[in-house]
């Protein structure tokens, strides 16, 4: 079964490896960030640039913190506007932008195996061993 999400699950792939990326360099900015502008304004030693400081670096915590609920926040959007993440082909664009090396995705952006799809039905749920999602059935 061929579908929009089953046939461009490369580029989710793709787009699920950058938000990881992107997950994971966030914050290590901020901290990089918020260290630099604390340490100059102590050296500075005014007391208006150190609070311009500490309001600097909590705002990028907050927005840092804001990147982690992204994808909870689309879900619960997705949720009110009746698309369902959980099953079906948006499964496979929402696993591969958010988990990019997970079973779903890797089965669809096989470069090896990019003009068939097998006899994988996305509509019926399978036990994943490893962990306690649900997710599609497999004939392998």
């Amino acid at each position: 079964m061929k579908t929009f999400c089953a046939d461009t699950a490369g580029i989710w792939r793709v787009i699920g490896y950058l938000i990881y990326i992107i997950r994971i360099a966030i914050p290590i900015i901020i901290v990089l960030l918020g260290t630099l502008d604390l340490g100059k304004a102590v050296i500075a030693g005014e007391d208006k640039k150190i609070k311009d400081a500490q309001k600097s670096f909590i705002l990028r915590l907050i927005y840092g913190i804001a990147i982690f609920f992204v994808f909870t926040i689309v879900k619960v959007i997705f949720g009110i506007l009746g698309v369902n993440t959980d099953s079906g082909d948006p499964k496979i664009c929402w696993d591969c932008a958010t988990k990019p090396n997970n079973k779903v995705c890797t089965r669809y952006s096989d470069k090896n195996d990019t003009n068939t799809y097998g006899d994988y039905d996305i509509d019926e749920p399978y036990y994943d061993e490893d962990s306690s999602l649900n997710h599609y059935k497999e004939d392998a």
